[in-house]
């Protein structure tokens, strides 16, 4: 998939699941240090805001902005994918007084190309919002192709709430 950063054109290494796909086998590090595949987030709502790097102006407002909602949504998963470690995480959550939203690392890459979202000439995922049903299936995705602008909160948090009873 061609993406842009700054206007420059970049490419992942595919093309991202369609709505209605299921996820592809992945696994992610959580801040214990324990694998996180999708099986583990069958059985209710997940949203996952992928973000090319913690560290980044972007990349923090995002994350900041889904932290501040996850009260308002019980029964739902809310996790940050990133590339960087979870010691880069643990570091920023802490500076940022993130203490809601879960941040996972793809520091090996696994999510990044399991999804088609991995950009190889920068080490990062393509930013990008998925919402995955309780099936384990794409129910909602938005593929940010500018990578300096921030995602569609609004769409997003709405499509959670018209499902959160579901989840």
């Amino acid at each position: 998939m061609q993406i842009t950063r700054h206007d420059e054109p970049i490419q992942t290494n595919g093309e991202p699941p369609m709505i209605g796909h299921a996820l592809p086998d992945f696994e992610v590090t959580n801040a214990e240090g324990q694998t996180v595949r999708p099986a583990d987030l069958a059985g209710q709502y997940t949203l996952l805001s992928v973000v090319p790097d913690i560290d980044t102006r972007v990349c923090s407002i995002s994350t900041k902005r889904f932290n501040q909602s996850i009260d308002n949504f019980k029964h739902i998963n809310f996790l940050t994918v990133s590339t960087n470690s979870i010691d880069e995480q643990a570091n920023w959550c802490a500076a940022e007084d993130v203490h809601s939203m879960q941040l996972v690392s793809d520091s090996d890459h696994n999510f990044g190309e399991a999804m088609g979202l991995y950009v190889d000439n920068n080490g990062t995922d393509a930013r990008s919002v998925w919402i995955i049903n309780p099936e384990g299936k794409v129910a909602y995705r938005e593929l940010i192709t500018e990578q300096t602008h921030e995602p569609d909160y609004d769409s997003a948090l709405a499509y959670l709430e018209a499902h959160q009873e579901l989840g």
